[in-house]
């Protein structure tokens, strides 16, 4: 099983973190280790002193695929849930400014925080999906994948022309704007439509 997330895929939080508008979708991977389920509690890495939240609709994999084309996506997942990309800011800030990469910043354990999953035969229209992050008492984050530069079957298609999807893997779809950092106590809960997915703390 792997975790493949896409980066930039919001014009205004690509904005927000001065970052370029991109032609193709953006992709880093995540390894196993970095999921954390079932409400467990975040603890706060020693190795970072600004790790950020992202909040991002995630798909799961049901069907083996390379080579997908885009009008066949559809039949690739079954079911959507929630996560948090965490991102070490600082760490991906010095990374960038030497010309390295960043999975350091991104791929650290327990840094994929994920919710169960719906099946999408009862989320309606997927090109318009609500869902939103609250940090303690204030929503800090809200958006719609109609709001996505590349919808979730064009995601699909793009990464399977590089590599195959398995059954299970896990696709990180991007974040809207209103990215974050998180302090030791804050409690994160998430939300598809009005349908609570997690809700954990930071220790």
């Amino acid at each position: 099983m792997k975790i493949i997330c896409i980066g930039r895929n919001y014009i205004d939080h690509a904005k927000e973190l001065s970052n370029p508008v991109p032609e193709v979708p953006v992709f880093f991977m995540k390894p196993e280790t970095s999921i954390l389920k079932k409400n467990q509690d975040f603890f706060y890495p020693e190795f970072s002193k600004d790790i950020h939240y992202e909040v991002e609709l995630v798909v799961k994999i049901s069907k083996i695929g390379t080579h997908i084309q885009e009008e066949f996506a559809h039949k690739h997942y079954e079911e959507i849930g929630l996560g948090i990309d965490f991102t070490a800011r600082d760490i991906q800030a010095k990374q960038k400014k030497k010309g390295l990469p960043w999975e350091i910043a991104k791929a650290f354990d327990y840094s994929a925080p994920i919710s169960d999953f719906i099946p999408k035969s009862k989320l309606g229209d997927l090109n318009k999906l609500q869902f939103a992050l609250r940090k303690n008492r204030h929503i800090v984050q809200s958006g719609s994948s109609k709001d996505m530069i590349f919808s979730i079957d064009k995601i699909i298609a793009y990464i399977s022309q590089f590599v195959s999807l398995k059954i299970g893997d896990l696709i990180f779809t991007g974040t809207p704007a209103g990215v974050g950092p998180i302090a030791i106590g804050d409690r994160l809960t998430g939300f598809i439509e009005e349908k609570e997915m997690f809700s954990f703390e930071i220790k």
